[in-house]
């Protein structure tokens, strides 16, 4: 009985059983259908995607990569083509003699060294096979020939003329001198190298290869550089290029090699050329502004009477109208410069260079000049405050350089162009020498505010002198560019106005006949 009953509730269980396998497989399969419906085909379309994605990628770059080199390779600059020089015998043959002829000069006449540098033509072969011909700063054409020699070049003629050190060195024609923004990049480079490690000979060399385009001054430094081997020093070698560098940085690096301070030196003296500079911009400014408005204005004025005024004459002609007054003065003037402007053209222009020339070599006439310019209401002040703010800088800079006082005074009469500042710096240099005090040749003159006088009075009694004198260089610079500002505000209504009453006055006599050629009409 027992084993009946345990036989019927297997096939109960059994039963049971299947139903819950049943629905057990179709939930698992369903499971899986689900799972490879939205897992599995999404993943594999991805994964499928993403490798198609990625060698198309691949592909891309590497033609993105070709065609960058492409772009690189046709803008990148082609190297020169090395052109081989050839000479004809004849030609070698003289230059052979020149170069013997420059060996016996050199054994003689050719190693004497002057006391002050000269500019020397050169002619030689350089490590290319060309023959080049160039200018040099020299003591002797010995140490020009040494230095030639050192670059590899193969010398046959140097020399030396005084028309050749008139056009190279005492003129600025072919660009011997440095100019402000090529200093003060020159400075600003120099010290940044020497800060990194670098020595002053590499640095040279370093700012030579940057400068390369201009030929004259890459000359002169590989000079300088040739001197530095040699053992002279810094201001030595840059004194030995002529008039090309400044007096005033010679003598400040002088003092920086005897204190030691020649990195602080340049970086000063950058500082001061870019606040130089800015001064003169400042200046240019203020004179080119007024210039460019009355030169309008004449331009302006000239062709009214030139152009517009003969038309109304014509026409007061044909109808016979009777010219008096103010519109007869205005005719007059026209027809006068209509039949005389090459004349009178001629005659202005020759003023003008005449008035330049007498200027520049004629240190009485610059001096008049220069009186009466400083003697005109608000350009004078102009004047006054830009001398003040170089001096007192310049003077600040060389005190705090431990130059000597006779030599920064004789170094600021340089540095001016002013025949009246020139004569107060000698004044000073005299004062100094008999034993009196700086401030003696400023005092009571009238091209001496009192303000800075006593700056200075101040800056002696208090042993302050040097930072005295920088207040004095802010103080006039600040009012320098106030004036140039007001100057700029000031000029430009009065001009403005003044071109309109001439042009008023023009129109007005031109116009008046015809209202009463109207009234005779009616």
């Amino acid at each position: 009985m027992q084993e009946s009953f345990n036989e019927q509730k297997n096939i109960n269980l059994s039963i049971l059983k299947t139903p819950l396998m049943i629905i057990y497989n179709i939930i698992m399969y369903a499971g899986i259908g689900f799972k490879t419906v939205f897992y599995d085909i999404w993943v594999y379309l991805f994964n499928k995607t993403s490798n198609q994605v990625d060698k198309v990628y691949k592909k891309t770059k590497q033609q993105l990569a070709n065609e960058e080199d492409r772009i690189y390779e046709k803008t990148k600059k082609k190297p020169k083509k090395e052109k081989v020089y050839k000479y004809s015998a004849k030609t070698l043959a003289k230059l052979e003699e020149q170069k013997k002829a420059l060996l016996i000069d050199l054994q003689t006449a050719g190693a004497t060294r002057s006391k002050v540098p000269h500019v020397y033509y050169y002619k030689a072969k350089d490590t290319k096979g060309k023959i080049i011909t160039g200018t040099m700063n020299g003591l002797s054409k010995l140490d020009v020939n040494s230095y030639l020699l050192n670059e590899g070049y193969d010398v046959y003629v140097i020399k030396n003329t005084p028309l050749i050190d008139f056009v190279y060195k005492d003129s600025t024609l072919f660009g011997r001198r440095m100019s402000t923004k090529d200093l003060i990049f020159w400075l600003t480079q120099l010290s940044t190298y020497i800060k990194a490690g670098l020595t002053l000979n590499e640095s040279l060399r370093i700012l030579t290869a940057q400068m390369k385009k201009d030929k004259s001054k890459v000359t002169a430094f590989k000079a300088i550089s040739y001197e530095l081997t040699l053992g002279e020093s810094f201001s030595s070698a840059l004194e030995k290029q002529g008039n090309m560098f400044p007096a005033l940085l010679i003598n400040m690096i002088k003092a920086a090699e005897a204190s030691g301070t020649l990195i602080e030196t340049l970086d000063d003296m950058a500082n001061y050329y870019t606040e130089i500079d800015e001064t003169k911009k400042q200046m240019r400014s203020a004179m080119t502004y007024p210039a460019i408005v009355s030169l309008f204005s004449i331009c302006v004025i000239v062709f009214i009477l030139l152009y517009v005024v003969p038309q109304f004459t014509e026409i007061y002609a044909q109808n016979g109208s009777e010219i008096t007054g103010i519109t007869k003065v205005v005719i007059d003037v026209s027809n006068f410069l209509k039949n005389n402007y090459l004349t009178l053209l001629a005659i202005i222009v020759f003023t003008i260079i005449a008035i330049v020339v007498l200027y520049k070599t004629l240190k009485s006439f610059k001096t008049t000049m220069q009186i009466a310019l400083m003697h005109i209401p608000v350009v004078k002040d102009v004047i006054i405050y830009n001398e003040l703010t170089i001096f007192s800088k310049t003077f600040a800079s060389l005190l705090r350089n431990n130059v000597f006082i006779t030599e920064s005074m004789d170094i600021l009469s340089r540095i001016t162009n002013n025949e009246i500042y020139k004569a107060i710096m000698y004044r000073t240099i005299n004062n100094i020498v008999k034993g009196e005090k700086i401030s003696e040749a400023f005092k009571d003159h009238w091209a001496v505010p009192d303000v800075a006088y006593y700056m200075i009075v101040t800056g002696e009694s208090t042993g302050e002198l040097a930072s005295m004198m920088q207040k004095v260089s802010e103080y006039y610079q600040s009012m320098h560019k106030n004036i140039i500002n007001n100057l700029k505000s000031f000029i430009e209504p009065i001009m403005i106005s003044f071109l309109a009453v001439i042009v008023g006055i023009i129109i007005i006599a031109v116009i008046g006949p015809i209202f009463g050629m109207y009234d005779q009409i009616s």
